[in-house]
């Protein structure tokens, strides 16, 4: 079995007590000890009048985050892309490609990121840019290879960096994975926020799989969420306080099923041979980590204990 490699997720959560400059600030923290703890990626995420959650362009952050850091993978997980027009994020990526070379992703969602009126507010047009959506990814992969044509005038998406970003999508679905098979992109199933089993879609995923510019091979990773500490109770007690977005209300075994699908919670030790055991059993050769807590030193605390244990550097 191949090295496992982590990444981080980052939700920008603004924890009780913090206003929002300093929970960005802990956002720059926390990508700068991801890139000292060996960590591949750090990728933040885009959600409209959340307010807990204290980003809204990833863009925009990731341009902060890469004068902080200075090799880790800078990305988005995700661009919620019916929203825009594919070369306005090919531009705004290309931007960030061309300040920090070789070092960015663009991650792709098709959720909506906020409540209806929220969503409402952004697109006036939502679901019939869902509709396009297959459209609007072809159009998204061909700014990103310099082949966008309109009205058979070629239109670059400028500045043009000296290495394209890469291009990966994520979801919970078989819709997801087809796209990102179509495309030749790679494909981040989102385990943490789905009770679905990643396997099928990893599956059809791989099967359906067409090498293009963007990529000559399938590449996957399962994003999930995970809590440690030094001992198991200890873990357990800070994702009972700071992991709600993992908690469910009910309280009979399939909602305790559900809930130990997206997340992971015990010391090192226990963490490090459940997440090998998703490695065997999904075939991946990265797995992205969110980290819920209620103190963002118990998140960094997590995320540090987790690389001693698994991450030679």
């Amino acid at each position: 079995m191949k090295p496992l490699k982590l990444s981080v997720l980052d939700l920008v959560p603004i924890l009780q007590g913090v206003d929002v400059s300093s929970a960005l600030k802990q956002s720059v923290r926390l990508a700068q000890a991801a890139e000292q703890l060996g960590y591949l990626r750090y990728w933040v995420s885009e959600h409209h009048d959340m307010e807990q959650l204290a980003c809204a362009a990833p863009e925009v952050l990731l341009a902060h985050i890469g004068a902080y850091t200075t090799h880790i993978r800078i990305g988005s997980g995700a661009v919620l892309l019916p929203h825009y027009k594919p070369l306005k994020v090919v531009e705004s990526f290309h931007l960030l490609a061309s300040l920090y070379p070789g070092r960015v992703d663009l991650g792709i969602g098709r959720a909506p990121g906020g409540s209806a009126h929220a969503v409402l507010a952004l697109n006036d047009n939502f679901l019939e840019q869902i509709r396009q959506l297959p459209e609007s990814l072809q159009a998204l992969k061909e700014l990103l290879t310099h082949d966008y044509k309109l009205e058979e005038q070629r239109v670059i998406a400028r500045p043009v960096p000296p290495a394209a970003p890469e291009l990966w999508l994520l979801g919970t679905s078989r819709k997801s994975a087809q796209y990102a098979a179509q495309l030749g992109a790679g494909f981040v199933f989102g385990q943490f926020m789905s009770d679905q089993d990643a396997a099928e879609a990893l599956s059809i995923y791989r099967q359906s799989f067409q090498s293009s510019s963007l990529g000559s091979v399938a590449k996957t990773i399962v994003a999930v969420g995970v809590v440690c500490a030094e001992t198991e109770t200890e873990a357990q007690n800070i994702a009972a306080q700071g992991g709600l977005l993992f908690q469910t209300e009910a309280s009979n075994s399939d909602d305790k099923q559900s809930r130990a699908q997206r997340v992971w919670i015990g010391n090192p030790q226990q963490i490090r041979e459940q997440l090998l055991q998703l490695q065997d059993r999904y075939q991946i050769d990265e797995l992205m980590i969110l980290t819920m807590a209620s103190d963002y030193n118990q998140r960094i605390r997590s995320y540090e204990l987790l690389a001693n244990e698994m991450l030679a550097l």
